[in-house]
């Protein structure tokens, strides 16, 4: 298996593969849920992020184990989505940025496989470039129009924003803000594996956007976006193999 897909808020179908079947992973930091199917002839693993329900809050999602879990099923790629607020006017609602950079605002999330042992993982870049390369020539392919790079803020949750941390994230060089990206890419560096994220603006964040957020209106962009990201993701699985050499492998704790 060369592929996985991390799918975020709004994404939680594994029927996007051919012939999905349901595996439990067990794992040193607990199980994982997953599914295995195939597309173009490849084997793909599919774990939604929140659970098949999206019973799962960003602050309590195992990322230990999803990352242990797929890379013990044998994925050396994951691309991940992920619904995020936009901190800038020209990113509005349905746009799609694929980050190459971000910042940390998480508190209390274990963010790393190397508790017991000294390791500092290099993170110049974080988002896998061979993978980011495939995604936007998938947007290119599949009428998606992206946004090349970004950078990511990463807050705790569940609660949103203020206007004034959006103020801040916003003066920081941030793009666009979401719950979950950390510790997932900092976990999947430390694997080893190829990570990249398809990050889709669902809202304004607070003090830019006019109105109150919430998270149905979320779902609700998610849900329009849904088959644009489908198509995407299974694009970069058709073409995996034109991926471009890059500095993502390396030793595995």
């Amino acid at each position: 298996m060369d592929l996985a897909i991390i799918g975020g808020t709004g994404l939680y179908d594994p029927g996007m593969l051919d012939e999905p079947r349901a595996i439990v992973a067990s794992t040193p930091y607990g199980t994982a849920s997953l599914h295995v199917g195939r597309h173009a002839g490849r084997e793909v693993a599919f774990l939604p992020r929140h659970g098949a329900e999206h019973g799962v809050p960003p602050h309590r999602v195992n990322y230990r184990a999803n990352i242990w879990a797929l890379r013990q099923v044998g994925a050396r790629r994951i691309i991940a989505t992920a619904a995020v607020g936009s901190l800038r006017r020209e990113l509005g609602p349905g746009s799609i940025v694929l980050v190459d950079q971000f910042l940390d605002f998480t508190k209390s999330r274990p963010s790393t496989f190397y508790d017991s042992s000294v390791r500092h993982t290099d993170m110049t870049e974080p988002y896998c470039p061979g993978l980011r390369a495939l995604l936007a020539r998938a947007a290119d392919r599949t009428g998606a129009p992206a946004t090349a790079s970004g950078t990511y803020v990463c807050t705790e949750g569940p609660r949103f924003e203020t206007p004034a941390e959006i103020r801040m994230f916003a003066a920081m060089g941030g793009d666009v803000v979401g719950m979950t990206g950390v510790p997932e890419v900092v976990l999947a560096h430390e694997a080893g594996l190829h990570y990249a994220t398809i990050a889709i603006v669902t809202n304004f964040a607070a003090g830019i956007s006019p109105q109150p957020l919430t998270h149905e209106e979320v779902v609700a962009v998610m849900a329009e976006n849904s088959e644009r990201l489908r198509a995407m993701t299974l694009d970069v699985v058709e073409h995996v193999g034109e991926a471009g050499a890059c500095r993502c492998e390396g030793p595995a704790g």
